[in-house]
């Protein structure tokens, strides 16, 4: 069952998803159209990265939904993982986008280039992305707040279509001053390039998530705070670890304390770490402590036999 917190920040991120999957459907048929117009090989090929987005979108909603169910009989840790699961996927359709691209400016290429009403479909691009350098931004904005993979891995997915359509401008515009229509596969391809990139960061990205990468710069506030803790309270910590799995962070340590401290004084201290944790990490922070006496600090050795503060 979700917390209050927790289910404020689902409906926000199910929200501008949805948005993000309505936007797709119509900037779609604006590209189409563009396309059509003008027979320009950038403007298919942004067509064809919108095809790819459409889908990708429409997984990447259920994988919100799935990674936000709670913990079941097949599944005791949750299943948080689907949104690495949805962006790897995300990651691997940009991919996909750019081969399709590649192979429409080489066609373009071999066959020659011939473009028409050229003004049309460089007002229907710009509109295309002003549109999604708004919704793109706010992908990531929202992303980065609620600690969402799959707000963050749309968001790149639509900035890369911005990318797309920055290249389709620049392309349609020289094509218009020059009057060289071979800036348009030219354009095409370096834009496909820089999709690429972006997909497979992102898949890269989501094989790290899988495979439980450590984040620095968590576990560096993680013990900062533990640090300043111990300062006010008689333990001290060890065996520190922390990983991210989608949208939960988990976080396991030893708190070691005096041998003649009672239970119920350990089991509050350690129930006090616990709560300023799952505080610094809110609202989704799983926290796991093992209470050791100090006698028995030297002897508890780590998983790999080797100690860690």
């Amino acid at each position: 069952m979700m917390t209050d917190s927790q289910q404020k920040s689902y409906g926000e991120q199910m929200t501008i998803m949805l948005i993000s999957l309505g936007v797709a459907i119509i900037l779609l048929a604006l590209k189409v159209w563009a396309a059509e117009v003008t027979n320009s090989s950038a403007l298919y090929s942004d067509a064809a990265e919108s095809v790819v987005h459409l889908v990708a979108v429409a997984i990447a909603v259920r994988a919100l939904q799935l990674s936000h169910k709670p913990a079941d009989g097949e599944h005791h840790f949750g299943h948080d993982k689907a949104s690495y699961l949805s962006a790897g996927f995300e990651g691997a359709m940009i991919s996909t986008a750019a081969l399709l691209i590649y192979y429409e400016a080489g066609r373009s290429l071999i066959a020659g280039p011939k473009m028409e009403h050229i003004g049309i479909g460089a007002s229907l691009s710009g509109i295309a992305m002003l549109i999604n350098l708004v919704l793109g931004i706010a992908l990531l904005r929202i992303g980065k707040k609620r600690q969402s993979t799959v707000l963050r891995a749309n968001g790149h997915h639509v900035l890369s279509d911005v990318y797309t359509s920055v290249a389709v401008l620049i392309a349609l515009g020289l094509v218009y001053f020059t009057k060289w229509p071979w800036w348009d596969p030219i354009m095409a391809f370096l834009a496909a390039s820089n999709i690429l990139w972006t997909g497979m960061k992102l898949i890269r990205q989501s094989l790290g998530g899988l495979m439980d990468a450590a984040e620095p710069e968590t576990e560096a506030k993680i013990r900062t705070l533990l640090d300043e803790l111990q300062t006010q309270h008689p333990f001290r910590y060890h065996h520190l670890r922390h990983r991210y799995s989608g949208h939960t962070h988990w976080v396991e340590l030893h708190i070691v304390v005096a041998d003649e401290m009672t239970v119920h004084d350990a089991h509050e201290i350690a129930t006090m770490a616990e709560e300023k944790i799952c505080a610094l990490l809110a609202p989704y922070g799983r926290i796991i402590t093992h209470l050791e006496p100090q006698s028995a600090e030297e002897t508890d050795e780590v998983w790999e036999g080797k100690r860690q503060n």
